[in-house]
């Protein structure tokens, strides 16, 4: 990553330069405008700003995700001991099926595989989530010095401003996703199944086993819809 952002900093600053070009034909409505003082200080300011942010385009980039950081780990520090938590499967369930005999325990074992199935799948699409929103800070951070070149015109200074809080969107994603997967494990451990005993193991086993796939499927929709979350939040 550093290395790519150091090697884009040469077509960054061709960018500026281009950038500031433009930006200044744009805005001088004739050439008495070119020699006003504080037309030319004003350009050159932004010259310099957009200048300083390309050349410090990494640092600029891990502020923002330090930052960003900092908000999910106080998240995480505010929830505090749901992190800890876990599923517990009910006791009274347990003992029915550890009474169960071996022919009644082969359809428990149809349950048991298609439940992991499932549960597996679910489980490598919250990982590929989660694995995707890092390598697209990954992304946004070593192709940071083309957009923030942006700034240097005041026509094309909108596409960095919108680079910049793109990337916030995606820091802040970190702050939904992990307080959805907290929220989840906290409900898990303290809502208890209401299992009707009088059924059979295999119907309980599918009560239990379909109600862990739901809030599975909960959590993933939660996860995926993490970045419509923050722009809608944000108003990004």
């Amino acid at each position: 990553i550093v290395t790519i952002n150091d090697g884009l900093k040469g077509i960054g600053y061709g960018l500026l330069v281009l950038f500031f070009a433009m930006g200044i034909f744009q805005s001088a409505a004739s050439f008495r405008d070119l020699q006003r003082p504080e037309f030319a200080l004003r350009h050159f300011i932004r010259f310099v700003a957009a200048k300083v942010a390309v050349g410090s385009a990494l640092e600029v980039m891990t502020v923002i995700f330090s930052i960003c950081g900092g908000v999910v780990q106080s998240v995480m520090d505010s929830i505090g001991g749901m992190a800890s938590t876990g599923v517990t499967m009910p006791q009274e369930m347990i003992d029915t099926i550890e009474s169960v005999g071996f022919i009644e325990s082969i359809p428990l074992w149809l349950v048991t595989v298609l439940g992991s199935l499932f549960i597996t799948v679910l489980s490598f699409i919250l990982i590929m989530t989660v694995y995707g929103r890092f390598f697209r800070l990954y992304f946004y951070t070593a192709l940071a010095p083309l957009p923030l070149a942006s700034f240097a015109g005041e026509g094309t200074s909108f596409a960095g401003k919108a680079f910049v809080k793109s990337y916030i969107g995606v820091c802040m994603e970190g702050a939904v996703i992990v307080l959805a997967c907290l929220i989840f494990s906290a409900f898990m451990s303290d809502s208890a199944p209401v299992l009707d005993t009088s059924l059979s193991a295999v119907t309980m086993s599918w009560q239990y086993v379909a109600e862990t796939i739901f809030n599975m499927l909960v959590l993933v929709g939660l996860v995926k819809g993490a970045e419509r979350i923050v722009r809608e939040m944000f108003g990004l």
